[in-house]
C-alpha cells in the first residue's frame, strides 16, 4: 500500500485546514496517510514521529519513511529545516515543487516564445526613476510586492496631469511628484516590488474582473482543469482578489451574460490556454531543476479584443469554499501522488529525454548587426532591451565597435544566447567587411549615411556611404535590412544585388515603419505609429527627435522577430547610453545638457534641437571641435553657425581649433556678436561660466570624447550643485 506523508511547517494538523480532506480522501482511496513537521523526522531508524486520523481524531504514531511527500507547507519557514528537507528530497520523491515567486515565474514564461506574447510587461522596482518611465510610457501602473500573496499590497497609480492618483482596493488618493518620492521611496525600503503597466479586464456593468484557472495533475500524471472560474472586484474596487471583498461566479453564466455568441469559444480558448501553460512550465521546472510541477493557478484578463493577459500564476493555488471544490483538488492530489510513487522510473525517464531534446533544440538566432554614422549606439540600447524582453541577448558594450571588439565578441557568444546585437564602428574602408568575416549578421541596420569621418573618405559622402555597404555585401543575403527612408545620403548604399527583404523607417517619407505626432514630454519623446494594425502611442526616455529614428530601427527589427507592440512599448524604456543628452538639474533651475560622446555636423544640429526645445529661458550652447571633416569643415562649421542663429540661442560659445568660424557664420547672419566666444583653453571657458550662468539658464555641451568636453559638464555640475 502507498504511504503518502504530507509535510508542513506546523506542528498540529488542526491548523492546517486541508489536512483532513487529504486524509478522508486518502482513506477513500486505499493510500495510507500521516502528516508531520521536519523536527519530527528520525534519519537514523528511518521513521517520523507523526500524526494519522483515525476515529475522528488526530494520534501521534511512528511512521516509516513515505512513498512520497506531498509539499504544503510554507517555503519560507520551512526553509528553516533546509538540511532536514534536501535529505528527504534525495531519498523520497516531492509533490508541489516551489516554482519561486512572481519575478522568478515571469522569467520562466519568457523562456517559451508563444507564452511571452501573453505576459504583461514587467520589471523590478529598483528606483522611483525606473517607476517614472514606466508612468511616462503607460500613463497607469501597477506596483504589487515580489512576494505577494492573495491580492496584499497592490497599488494602483495613474499619471493625471501634473499629480498621480494611487488606489489600494477602493481607497484613493491623490499626490504631488514629491509627495510620491517620498510614497515610493517608503515602499522601497520595506521590501521588493514589481511594476507592470495596468491592463484591466471590466465587466458590462462597470465592474473589474479576472479568471482563476486551476490545474493540476491528474492519477495518470497528465495535466487536467479542476475549474475556471471568474473573480469579480466590488464596485469601486480594483482588485477582484475573494481575499479582497471580491466575490465569485459560475464560468458559464457569466461568458454567457459577458460575451454572448462568443461564450463558447472564450471557454475553450482559457481551457486551452491553461494546460498549455501548465505543460509549459512544467517543462522549465524539468529542464532547469530536474523535478515536476503538478499544481498552479493562473489568474488572467481579457482585454477588448479578447486577447488573454497572465496577470500571475501561484502555485499551490486556494479553491474557494463556494464551489466546495476543495476535495476535487485534494483528490486529484491525492491520485497524483500515489502515481509519483508507483511511477518514479518513468518520470525520470522522462526527465532525461527532456533534456536531452532540449540540448538538441538549439536552431539559428537573429544576428543583428548596426552600423551608421550616428545613432548606432542608441539604435543598439533600444533593439537590445526590446529583445530582452523574453530572450537571453548578448549585447555588445556601448562604443565597443571596433574589429578587435568584434573578435572578442565572437568569443563570448554561447548556446545560451538566443539574439546577438553588435555595433559596427568604421573610420576606413574594408573595416565593415573585416566586422562581417568575424561574425555574419543575418539582420542588419545602416541608420544614415552623414560625415563622421568624412575626411578619411577624401570628404566625398559617396564613398562614405560605399564603405557603409560592406555591411550590404558581407551579410546574410536573404536576411532582412533596415534603412532610413528620410536620409537623403542612404540613396547611395549599394542595395541593388541584395536578395533579402528591405525594410524602411521614416518621420517625413512613407516608410514601413513611420513615426508621427512627434513631441518632447517630461523626461523624453512620445510619438505614434501603426504596429501590427493599430495606432500606438509610444515613449522613449531620451530627448530629441533624432532618437525616434532609433527606436524605428529597433521596433522594425523586433515587430519582424515576432514581439508585440506591448513588449516593444516596454523594451523602449531603456538603459540609455551614458552621455547621450544626458539632463542634469541643478540649482537655481538651471540644467545642463550633456552630449559629450561624438561630434559631427548632424549631432550638433540634433543637440541643438533639444536645447531649443527644451530651453524655456536662456539658451546656451557650448560646441566643441568636430574632426575628421576633411575639405568639409569650413562649410559644414559655416552651416552650423547658421543653424545656431536659426534656433534663436541667446549665448554662443565654441571651443577648440577653428570652431570660431562657427561664431563667425552666426554673427553674419544677425547673431549679437557681444554674445558669442571663443576659447582654445578650457580654464578660461570654465571662468566665462562662473561669471555669466544665471538663474534659469538651459545648457548644452556638444563635443566629442576627444576633445575632453565632458570635463566642462561636471565642472557645470559641480559649480551649480543643489
Amino acid at each position: 500500500m502507498t504511504i503518502i506523508g504530507m509535510l508542513h511547517h506546523r506542528r498540529d494538523p488542526t491548523t492546517v485546514f486541508k489536512s483532513y480532506a487529504y486524509a478522508a480522501v486518502a482513506k477513500a482511496e486505499g493510500v495510507d496517510f500521516f502528516y508531520f513537521s521536519p523536527g519530527t523526522v528520525n534519519f537514523v531508524n528511518r521513521s517520523i514521529r507523526g500524526k494519522v486520523y483515525e476515529n475522528g481524531s488526530w494520534k501521534e504514531k511512528i511512521m516509516p519513511f513515505p512513498d512520497v511527500i506531498y509539499n504544503a507547507g510554507s517555503p519560507e519557514k520551512l526553509a528553516k529545516a533546509k538540511t532536514t528537507i534536501n535529505k528527504l528530497k534525495k531519498e523520497i520523491p516531492f509533490t508541489t515543487n516551489s516554482l519561486g515567486n512572481k519575478w522568478n515565474i515571469n522569467e520562466r514564461l519568457k523562456e517559451g516564445k508563444e507564452f511571452s506574447n501573453y505576459l504583461i510587461p514587467s520589471e523590478v522596482l529598483k528606483s522611483s526613476d525606473t517607476f517614472y518611465k514606466f508612468i511616462n510610457s503607460f500613463q497607469k501602473v501597477v506596483i504589487k510586492p515580489i512576494d505577494g500573496r492573495k491580492g496584499k499590497g497592490i497599488f494602483f497609480i495613474s499619471k493625471i496631469k501634473e499629480s498621480y492618483e494611487v488606489r489600494k482596493n477602493a481607497e484613493s488618493d491623490f499626490y504631488s511628484k514629491q509627495q510620491l518620492d517620498e510614497f515610493l521611496k517608503d515602499k522601497l525600503s520595506k521590501g521588493t516590488f514589481i511594476i507592470q503597466p495596468y491592463i484591466q479586464s471590466v465587466t458590462k456593468s462597470g465592474q473589474v474582473y479576472d479568471f482563476r484557472l486551476h490545474v493540476q495533475k491528474n492519477g495518470e500524471g497528465k495535466w487536467v482543469i479542476t475549474t475556471i472560474y471568474p473573480r469579480i472586484a466590488p464596485i469601486g474596487s480594483i482588485i477582484p482578489n475573494i481575499n479582497n471583498g471580491g466575490f465569485t461566479n459560475y464560468l458559464d453564466p457569466f461568458l454567457e451574460q459577458e460575451f454572448k455568441e462568443e461564450a463558447f469559444d472564450i471557454r475553450r480558448m482559457l481551457e486551452h490556454f491553461a494546460l498549455s501553460l501548465a505543460e509549459h512550465l512544467d517543462k522549465i521546472q524539468i529542464i532547469k531543476y530536474g523535478e515536476v510541477i503538478d499544481e498552479i493557478g493562473i489568474d488572467v484578463g481579457l482585454d477588448e479584443n479578447f486577447k488573454i493577459w497572465v496577470y500571475e500564476v501561484n502555485w499551490r493555488p486556494g479553491c474557494p469554499p463556494a464551489f466546495y471544490l476543495e476535495l476535487d483538488v485534494v483528490i486529484h492530489s491525492i491520485q497524483y501522488a500515489k502515481y509519483v510513487a508507483e511511477n518514479q522510473r518513468k518520470i525520470k525517464k522522462e526527465i532525461i529525454a527532456l533534456k536531452k531534446e532540449k540540448i538538441l533544440e538549439k536552431g539559428k538566432i537573429p544576428i543583428i548587426a548596426i552600423t551608421g554614422s550616428a545613432g548606432k549606439t542608441t539604435s543598439k540600447a533600444f533593439l537590445a532591451s526590446i529583445l530582452s524582453k523574453k530572450w537571453n541577448v548578448f549585447e555588445s558594450k556601448d562604443y565597443w565597435n571596433t574589429t578587435e571588439h568584434t573578435k572578442k565578441h565572437a568569443a563570448e557568444i554561447n548556446d545560451t544566447h538566443e539574439a546577438v546585437v553588435l555595433e559596427y564602428g568604421m573610420a576606413y574602408p574594408g573595416v565593415i567587411t573585416e566586422h562581417c568575416s568575424i561574425i555574419k549578421p543575418n539582420i542588419s541596420i545602416v541608420t544614415n549615411i552623414g560625415l563622421a569621418h568624412v575626411g578619411n573618405f577624401d570628404s566625398d559622402i559617396k564613398k562614405v556611404a560605399h564603405a557603409k555597404s560592406e555591411l550590404i555585401h558581407g551579410m546574410d543575403q536573404k536576411g532582412i535590412l533596415i534603412l532610413n527612408k528620410d536620409d537623403v545620403n542612404s540613396k547611395y548604399l549599394e542595395t541593388q544585388k541584395f536578395k533579402g527583404k528591405i525594410m524602411t523607417v521614416g518621420i517625413n517619407s512613407p516608410a514601413n515603419y513611420k513615426a508621427y505626432d512627434i513631441q518632447y514630454v517630461e523626461d523624453g519623446m512620445s510619438f505614434k505609429m501603426q504596429l501590427q494594425g493599430q495606432e500606438i502611442t509610444l515613449f522613449i526616455p531620451i530627448l530629441g527627435e533624432h532618437h525616434v529614428y532609433n527606436a524605428l530601427n529597433a521596433i522594425a527589427v523586433a515587430d519582424y522577430l515576432g514581439f508585440t507592440p506591448m513588449e516593444i512599448k516596454s523594451g523602449l524604456i531603456f538603459r540609455k547610453p551614458p552621455r547621450r543628452l544626458t539632463i542634469y538639474n541643478c540649482r537655481n533651475n538651471i540644467t545642463v545638457i550633456d552630449d559629450t560622446v561624438h561630434s559631427h555636423p548632424q549631432g550638433v544640429r540634433a543637440a541643438l534641437d533639444v536645447l531649443s526645445n527644451i530651453g524655456k529661458h536662456r539658451k546656451i550652447a557650448i560646441i566643441g571641435q568636430m574632426r575628421e571633416l576633411g575639405d568639409l569643415r569650413e562649410q559644414e562649421y559655416r552651416k552650423v553657425g547658421e543653424y545656431v542663429y536659426e534656433k534663436d540661442i541667446d549665448l554662443l560659445i565654441t571651443y577648440g581649433f577653428r570652431t570660431e568660424e562657427i561664431g563667425d557664420q552666426a554673427k553674419l547672419k544677425g547673431f549679437t556678436a557681444a554674445n558669442i566666444y571663443h576659447f582654445t583653453k578650457k580654464e578660461a571657458l570654465h571662468e566665462l561660466l562662473k561669471k555669466i550662468v544665471k538663474k534659469n539658464d538651459t545648457i548644452l555641451v556638444k563635443g566629442a570624447s576627444k576633445t575632453n568636453m565632458f570635463d566642462t559638464v561636471q565642472f557645470l555640475d559641480q559649480t551649480f550643485k543643489e
